[in-house]
């Protein structure tokens, strides 16, 4: 499976998802730097974490807006999938292709710690390696990591299968955690 690997000024999480692609999951992850096109070839694409250009103004927003976020939302019409970690999920809701708002934690501090997620859908790409229900310790490392919806759109969310992790605990007061 080939996957591009976005790369954002600021992005520092780019090399550990290459890794991981690469050496874990035995995919072929190329770089693709963001204002450059997408290569033709890709079956998948990952935004992944890491302060694109300094999480200025709001975390994503100016990611949001470089040239390669057309490319992807032109592949993602074409049921490709797309993966955003921390920072590429803000990119990926900052550009609309994903619903809901980022907003501050509740508790309004950056939060930097260890929590766990629950697989709830191991059907993609990136999850097929997971066990349904399955606990994964993961850190977490954000300020505006509340991801809200309202109701109808979470519904809308969950009837299509489209959460695929969820927090084990209340950790930043985001909609169904």
């Amino acid at each position: 499976m080939n996957v591009g690997v976005v790369v954002f000024p600021g992005s520092n999480c780019d090399r550990d998802m290459f890794h991981v692609l690469s050496d874990v999951f035995h995919m072929t992850p190329q770089y693709c730097w963001h204002d450059k096109p997408l290569p033709e070839n890709l079956d998948a694409v990952v935004l992944p974490g890491g302060f694109s250009y300094g999480d200025r103004l709001r975390a994503g927003v100016i990611a949001a807006h470089s040239p390669i976020i057309q490319d992807v939302k032109k592949i993602a019409e074409k049921g490709i999938p797309i993966l955003g970690v921390c920072n590429g999920f803000q990119i990926l809701v900052e550009s609309g292709l994903l619903p809901g708002v980022l907003l501050k934690n509740d508790s309004l501090n950056f939060m930097c710690e260890w929590t766990n997620l629950t697989v709830e859908n191991n059907k993609t790409p990136f999850t097929n390696k997971f066990e349904l229900n399955e606990k994964i310790p993961i850190p977490i490392a954000n300020g505006d990591g509340r991801y809200f919806v309202d109701d109808e759109t979470l519904k809308e969310l969950e009837r299509k299968n489209q959460i695929v992790f969820k927090y084990d605990q209340v950790v930043n007061g985001s909609s169904n955690q």
